[in-house]
C-alpha cells in the first residue's frame, strides 16, 4: 500500500510560525512534523510515499530528499496553484495507482493505522453484503470540542457513512464526531474528481461519493488515541506535550529501505 502526505499548506492561522517555514516542517518535540508523519506510516509498512508542494517546497525536499535516509521512496508534485487535498490526490493518480492512505499535512497521531486498514479491506471483501461495492473510502473520526470547525460526520449501524457536512453553521450541528484528516482510498476515487482543478476531500469529494451511492466507511479513534490539527496555537502547543509513539514501533533516521 502507498501514502500520499499532504504537504503544500502554508499554515495562515499560525503565519507567525511559518513566514520562514511550511506548517508540515514545524518542529514537533524536535524534529519536523513530516518526519513524524513519515515514520508512523513506515511503522505500518508504508514505504511509499507521495508529497503534494506548494509553499517552499524546497525546505520539504531539501530534508528529505528522495527518503532513503527515513527508509521510504518519496515521489514528489509541485502545485503552481494549489489543487485542495483532493486534487492533489488526483494528480498523483500516476503514482496512486492502488489502495492508498492519504493523511493530511497537519495532523500529528499516535492512530493505529493497521485498524483502519484492515476495516477498509473487510468491506473489499464483502463483509457490508455479498451483493455490495466494497468501500471506495475509509475515514477514521473522532471526537471534536469545535464542531462548527471541522467535517462532521454520521455512521450507520455497520460503519457507513449516511451523512457528511464541512464546517456546518452552529445551528446544523448535528454530532461532534469529525473527519480525523485520515483515509483509506481506492483508486476508484478518482472517477469522480476533475483534472487540474481545484477539490477538496471534505467540501467537494465526499459529498459526491455520497451522492452517488458509493460505499464510505469510517471507524472511531480509540480513548487512548490522539489527532492533533497543530494548525492552530492551541494545537501546535498541544502536540509538544504528548507522549510520542506509533505501533507497532518508530523507525529511526538512516535506516534503509527494505530490498
Amino acid at each position: 500500500m502507498k501514502a500520499l502526505i499532504l504537504a503544500a499548506g502554508k499554515g495562515t492561522r499560525i503565519s507567525h510560525l511559518t513566514q520562514r517555514c511550511p506548517k508540515p516542517m514545524l518542529p514537533i518535540q524536535g524534529r519536523p512534523l513530516l518526519e513524524h508523519a513519515v515514520h508512523w506510516l513506515a511503522a505500518f509498512g508504508i514505504h511509499e510515499i507521495g508529497m503534494n508542494l506548494h509553499y517552499m517546497p524546497e525546505v520539504i525536499t531539501n530534508h528529505f530528499g528522495d527518503g532513503r535516509a527515513y527508509g521510504v521512496s518519496i515521489t514528489y508534485a509541485y502545485e503552481p496553484e494549489l489543487l485542495g487535498t483532493a486534487g492533489a490526490a488526483k494528480n498523483l493518480a500516476h503514482f496512486l495507482n492502488e489502495p492508498f492512505v492519504v493523511l493530511y499535512g497537519d495532523v500529528f497521531t499516535n492512530f493505529d493505522l493497521s485498524r483502519l486498514i484492515a476495516f477498509h479491506q473487510k468491506q473489499q471483501t464483502g463483509a457490508a453484503g455479498a451483493d455490495s461495492a466494497g468501500a471506495v473510502l475509509s475515514l477514521a473520526l473522532y471526537h471534536v470540542p469545535n464542531p462548527a470547525e471541522c467535517g462532521l460526520v454520521e455512521l450507520d449501524q455497520a460503519g457507513r457513512v449516511v451523512r457528511f457536512v464541512e464546517k456546518p453553521p452552529v445551528d446544523a450541528i448535528f454530532t461532534d464526531l469529525a473527519n480525523a484528516g485520515i483515509f483509506v482510498c481506492e483508486p476508484t476515487i478518482f472517477d469522480y474528481i476533475p483534472v487540474d482543478t481545484a477539490f477538496d476531500f471534505g467540501r467537494d469529494l465526499l459529498p459526491r461519493l455520497l451522492d452517488a451511492g458509493l460505499p464510505v466507511f469510517g471507524i472511531e479513534t480509540a480513548a487512548h488515541e490522539y489527532v492533533i490539527d497543530i494548525g492552530t496555537p492551541a494545537g501546535y502547543a498541544r502536540a509538544q506535550r504528548e507522549e510520542i509513539a506509533y505501533a507497532p514501533e518508530p523507525l529511526t533516521a538512516q535506516r534503509r529501505m527494505p530490498a
